[in-house]
């Protein structure tokens, strides 16, 4: 009996370790395009932010939204490298190149702000 509706018509029914290679593969690349996208965006928003700048010294909320679009865009960064590597290419400088990323924010990847809780109980 054959299978009437195949993954792939060169994908053989019979490997179905090939298959769940195919499908994982498959799910690798989307999520690595879901984190480009992401970073992609990041950077825009941390770009257009200080496009708006204005000589004069910036105030405290002006300081901590870009604080924040830092944060969001090296976390951004830090994703898209983790998932990078994780389809087995290693090269980072050329995503720090080809994508533009600021020192600033090259600079802060991997490093999270501490998460406040009410919750969080006193020694």
């Amino acid at each position: 009996m054959t299978n009437p509706h195949p993954l792939l018509p060169w994908l053989p029914v019979q490997n179905p370790a090939a298959a769940l290679d195919y499908e994982i593969a498959q799910e690798k690349a989307s999520a690595l395009g879901r984190s480009g996208r992401r970073l992609e965006a990041a950077l825009s928003a941390l770009a257009t932010f200080d496009a708006q700048a204005t000589e004069e010294p910036a105030s405290l909320a002006r300081r901590e939204h870009r604080d924040a679009l830092v944060a969001e865009a090296s976390e951004a960064l830090w994703c898209f490298i983790v998932q990078r590597e994780a389809c087995g290419l290693r090269e980072s400088n050329r995503v720090m190149r080809d994508y533009g990323v600021p020192a600033e924010v090259r600079l802060r990847m991997g490093i999270f702000p501490e998460q406040r809780s009410s919750t969080k109980s006193k020694v």
